[in-house]
């Protein structure tokens, strides 16, 4: 199913050298009362793997949109996937925002995931959910949180997932500082995600509930979001774009967008296009979701165990033709075995996310270790 994107998550630029604990020179802020608004620019976004896009928030490079079809170049104008991280020692924190469309909810999803900000700690046990940027139209103010205790901590914003932005600023009071959140380790490349509505967000409540967030908090990786809601199709001109991104490991979850005839027709391309290029890099080959009506209606089941069987099929095929590095992820436990998973029998609520990334981060875990 398509859905309009808009989640965005700031940390830091991929394309970027991040210096840790930068402080922001507050000259360069917007002042207003008694608050300094700090364009999130300044600090380093995360999950934007180019540099040459067409505008700053967008997650494929300009030259895309004479290369891949219509509404891949559309979607990839949200800003799902990126984040920013940074410090302070503000007891409040403060958003504002302002989208590039007044669709600020879809009938199935909050605005507050569609086009809403996301805000985390991080403490002692990880990283925490601290407040939410509620958005009600294309330019939205808010307080993410308020008294907060004294002290310095890192935190994290998540921008829209089904919607695109144009500025995103920080607020805090003058007399406090903001600077750059701590770097990745060097060895640490992205995860790269390239799959479909579900990939993208769609239906999390908040921006920062979608699995690759959730992913990216839990590995500590930077994690790269190319969910093309309802376009997920393993495209050539898309792969090649996948494949000058430097990875940790590319995660392949595009079947809920595809045939059983296209997933035979396009998996392996795709591999050996991947391969020519990173020829050690993992490859993550991901099964759909079981349709949580697929219990009883042999229509959605057929549909699951027809493009599993071709994905399978493929990767057993390469395998014995010596292909290096291909993992397997099957679909079966995506969104547990309860069928209370889903809004629509497809796309997750933030239960089917979590229950994803718990799945995800068993198949991950061993694949980044290596």
């Amino acid at each position: 199913m398509r859905m309009p994107a808009l989640t965005l998550c700031v940390l830091f630029s991929l394309t970027q050298t991040v210096h840790a604990q930068e402080k922001l020179d507050p000259k360069k802020a917007v002042p207003e009362k008694d608050l300094l608004w700090y364009d999130v620019k300044n600090l380093d976004v995360e999950g934007k793997a180019f540099a040459d896009t067409k505008t700053y928030y967008d997650r494929l490079p300009e030259r895309a949109e004479k290369l891949v079809r219509p509404p891949v170049w559309s979607l990839s104008r949200h800003s799902a996937g990126l984040c920013v991280r940074f410090t302070t020692d503000a007891t409040a924190i403060q958003a504002r925002w302002k989208l590039t469309s007044p669709k600020v909810a879809m009938p199935h999803m909050a605005a507050t995931g569609v086009s809403g900000l996301d805000l985390y700690v991080k403490t002692e046990k990880g990283w925490r959910w601290l407040g939410v940027g509620q958005p009600t139209q294309l330019e939205n103010t808010a307080t993410l949180a308020t008294g907060i205790p004294a002290g310095t901590r890192e935190y994290m914003v998540y921008l829209p997932l089904y919607n695109g932005v144009t500025s995103v600023e920080i607020g805090i009071a003058k007399d406090k500082i903001l600077a750059k959140g701590a770097t990745y380790p060097a060895d640490r490349k992205p995860i790269v995600f390239y799959g479909t509505s579900i990939t993208q967000g769609g239906c999390a409540s908040r921006t920062g509930m979608v699995h690759t967030a959730i992913l990216g908090r839990r590995l500590g990786y930077p994690v790269v979001n190319l969910g093309f809601s309802g376009n997920g199709r393993m495209e050539e001109e898309v792969v090649k774009l996948i494949a000058e991104i430097d990875a940790s490991v590319y995660v392949i979850d595009c079947l809920p967008n595809m045939s059983a005839k296209e997933v035979a027709t396009n998996t392996e391309p795709l591999v050996k296009l991947l391969r020519a290029k990173r020829p050690t890099t993992p490859i993550l080959l991901v099964e759909d979701r079981i349709y949580d009506n697929a219990h009883l209606l042999p229509g959605p089941k057929q549909r699951n165990l027809s493009s599993q069987a071709a994905l399978k099929s493929i990767y057993e095929g390469l395998e014995k033709t010596g292909v290096k590095g291909l993992h397997y992820l099957p679909g079966a436990n995506l969104l547990g075995d309860d069928n209370e998973g889903t809004v629509d029998a497809s796309h997750p609520t933030d239960l089917g996310f979590l229950r994803h990334a718990d799945v995800f981060e068993k198949a991950l875990r061993p694949i980044l270790k290596q």
